[in-house]
């Protein structure tokens, strides 16, 4: 089943001089096993929405179901299955690595199932499969201190914190950010394998459009607390107005693309929404050789 925000809106501070309205009538489903990218500018409110979907915040007004169950539940009976439902959503804050504190990488992936009641037998299995999912060999790093290593690798290790969990939905809010190229370019693919072969259902918030038309099925666009757009990414980046409305920009490649175009390259529309390098530079082969075998036969 889904998770599903049924028309939820949110105020900070209500009743106060700093009320603040950060969401307003936002209704929205994701469907099991994919990738959905929420982006907005900053204070679009992607992030307060973000903190609904594992109960950290309770809607002022709407409904949040994870797998049919409501996270703010009215009566007592409710509540152990609405803590269980808040379990099945994974949450990686932006700068995750700020969330590290134990020792070793180990004991820092072993701390939420320790904490869950698992037994050592089965929290050694979890830490082994999480740090094969985020590409790092537990030989090597298991005994070492999350401290020495890199931006990325840091990343991965509170990734693997979170995924040693077994959550059924993983939010990922802005990850990247802060990473140099290499960092970002590492933790990027690691995302994209994760959903490959775990087939998590993941939830990425991010600015960069470029991160999110490579990587997600579905985006949602978020504008003062509003769904601004929403649909698959070739129905909402063409939508040039209404990204420019949101204060974000189109994929680079897809403005380039667009370039090329305009500059008389015969591209296809469907060209356009090359989500590669090496596709986009495929389509332009492909154009330029229609165009120059087109040329000759108009000459002959």
């Amino acid at each position: 089943m889904p998770i599903e925000l049924k028309d939820i809106s949110y105020t900070y501070m209500p009743g106060t001089p700093y009320e603040r309205k950060a969401l307003q009538n936002v209704s929205l489903t994701i469907a099991d096993g994919t990738f959905v990218a929420i982006a907005g500018h900053t204070g679009s409110g992607k992030s307060t929405l973000l903190q609904h979907l594992n109960g950290l915040l309770t809607p002022t007004t709407g409904q949040v179901l994870v797998d049919g169950v409501d996270l703010s539940p009215k009566k007592k009976s409710e509540k152990p299955a609405a803590l269980a439902a808040r379990r099945n959503v994974g949450m990686v804050f932006q700068y995750a690595e700020n969330q590290l504190f134990e020792e070793t990488i180990y004991d820092d992936i072993a701390f939420g199932p320790r904490n869950f009641g698992c037994d050592e037998t089965e929290i050694d299995a979890r830490v082994h499969s999480s740090m094969e999912l985020v590409n790092l060999d537990f030989d090597k790093y298991k005994d070492r201190s999350p401290f020495q290593l890199s931006g990325g690798q840091m990343r991965r290790v509170a990734l693997a914190g979170v995924l040693a969990l077994r959550p059924k939905y993983l939010v990922l809010d802005e990850p990247t950010a802060g990473l140099d190229p290499k960092g970002r370019k590492a933790l990027l693919s690691t995302i994209r394998e994760l959903h490959k072969k775990s087939g998590t259902t993941i939830i990425f918030v991010s600015h960069n459009m470029d991160d999110i038309f490579a990587l997600a099925d579905d985006v949602v666009v978020m504008k003062q607390g509003e769904m601004l757009l929403h649909g698959a990414p070739a129905e909402v980046f063409p939508q040039t107005e209404q990204i420019a409305e949101a204060g974000l920009r189109q994929p680079q490649l897809m403005e380039l693309l667009s370039r090329i175009r305009a500059a008389g390259v015969p591209l296809p529309k469907q060209a356009l929404l090359a989500r590669t390098t090496i596709e986009a530079a495929h389509a332009v082969e492909q154009a330029l050789r229609q165009a120059t075998k087109g040329g000759r036969s108009h000459a002959e």
